[in-house]
């Protein structure tokens, strides 16, 4: 009955919530449709030489060869990246959730600022999780709302009584404020955070929990989607890459026990770990200005210091809001690559400290993951320049960037078959000609302390 419950929910909540036409395929099918378009992506690049530019360059201007040879061997190694992951990703198995008799104490913390009724959504999908109401605490913090959200908070308190605790600031004190408010005030062994603006699947907590089987797990990442994937062509393409994030990329990490960040929007903590580290998270500065954003990441940080493994979880959903605006887009992903800047400073001190095995694969991981910024900037460059002489080029690439993208649209579609995969394809390019420069932005303003999108 619950199987039959949790697919009747991830169809209506999930996948059917955009109206994408679904696709019937088998996944012995998928398999080999990836390993075709390999094939056809090496082929083609061979037969019009993609990357010819970069050789050529290289003999027609000598002071090219500073890019063209390091943007070779990157290439090969990414190559090499993409293989393991794919392995990894075959490799990847969720945790088997919690038993409902032995789930353990759990408190969900939901903090809100300015979120309006959305956040009575949010208190009502945690309520009525699958999860023994006896063992579970919601913890909703209102951060010095200046609207009605304080209204739909207490209103969510009054509709589930001795479940809901609404807790109220006086003035904005920022996320990791409302937060810590939820962890000094949580019984439970676990902590469930969600985003005020987004809605879990009945069978989230459950699967959460099951994770935390596991004594050396001390974080586990949910599985995001997109909420208001039908309103507009960006919170659809939005959808299929946090689908990638997480459904492949996550994964992958999850077999060496290191994801990197376990988002806001969901995420479980072993409470005792979180108290152990709560303090240093609070009082966070990064070059002398305290630290507003990043909250998420910044936890999973002191968590893999401790010593824990932080792991991916497929089958706690959660489907939150996304931005429907370039202009807002810009602002959020601005916010999360200075938070990245940051972060990786910090992880890149923390790796040393992880297992070996896990340990080796995250310093190789993020070799070649951060390189791309110099060596693709670089190409960036170099391609403007030979495009001028050889205007063919740029089609050339286009081309390339189209097969690479619907490479990974087979892994989408081992995950969610449906026609959304095109705005898989779509979203490589948008973002390739029009958020190319929030990376070198957030880098050269990584102090900046707003939120941009409160």
């Amino acid at each position: 009955m619950m199987a039959a419950q949790e697919t009747k929910t991830r169809e209506s909540v999930g996948a059917g919530r955009d109206g994408a036409r679904r696709l019937i395929i088998d996944p012995w099918l998928v398999t080999w449709g990836m390993l075709l378009v390999i094939v056809a992506v090496v082929y083609v690049a061979l037969s019009i030489r993609t990357f010819h530019f970069v050789l050529h360059a290289s003999h027609a201007h000598p002071w090219s060869r500073v890019i063209a040879r390091p943007s070779v061997l990157w290439g090969s190694m990414g190559l090499l990246l993409i293989a393991f992951r794919t392995v990894q990703w075959f490799r990847y198995r969720p945790a088997a959730p919690a038993e409902p008799a032995a789930a353990p104490p759990l408190t969900v913390i939901i903090p809100a600022y300015n979120e309006g009724a959305m956040v009575e959504r949010t208190v009502e999908s945690a309520a009525t999780a699958l999860y023994p109401g006896e063992r579970l605490e919601i913890i909703v913090v209102d951060d010095g709302s200046t609207d009605d959200t304080w209204r739909y908070i207490d209103r969510a308190a009054r509709r589930f009584p001795g479940l809901v605790t609404p807790v109220r600031f006086a003035k904005n004190r920022g996320k990791r404020a409302a937060l810590a408010e939820g962890f000094r005030r949580g019984r439970g062994d676990l902590f469930v955070t969600i985003d005020s603006d987004s809605v879990i699947e009945p069978q989230t907590l459950l699967a959460l929990a099951g994770s935390f089987a596991d004594p050396r797990v001390g974080a586990v990442a949910g599985k995001v989607a997109v909420y208001n994937r039908s309103h507009g062509v960006i919170p659809k393409m939005l959808h299929v890459r946090y689908i990638l994030s997480f459904d492949f990329l996550r994964a992958v990490q999850s077999t060496y026990g290191t994801v990197y960040c376990c988002p806001g929007a969901l995420a479980a903590y072993r409470a005792s770990v979180v108290r152990r580290v709560l303090d240093a998270w609070l009082g966070q500065t990064f070059l002398g200005a305290r630290c507003t954003y990043g909250e998420d990441r910044s936890m999973t940080n002191y968590i893999l210091a401790e010593g824990c493994d932080t792991v991916y979880q497929r089958h706690a959903v959660v489907h939150t809001i996304v931005p429907r605006t370039y202009g807002k887009l810009c602002k959020m992903f601005l916010r999360w690559d200075r938070s990245y800047v940051r972060e990786e400073l910090r992880f890149a001190r923390i790796v040393w400290t992880r297992p070996l095995r896990s340990r080796v694969i995250a310093v190789i991981d993020a070799l070649i993951t951060n390189l791309r910024y110099p060596v693709g900037y670089s190409c960036l460059g170099l391609l403007a320049v030979f495009t001028m002489d050889h205007p063919a080029t740029l089609l050339r690439v286009l081309v390339i960037m189209g097969l690479m993208s619907l490479l990974n649209m087979i892994y989408y579609l081992r995950s969610e078959r449906s026609w959304s995969f095109l705005f898989g394809v779509l979203y490589t390019y948008f973002s390739w000609f029009t958020l190319f420069w929030i990376f070198p932005y957030a880098l050269l303003t990584v102090r900046a302390r707003a939120w941009l999108t409160r």
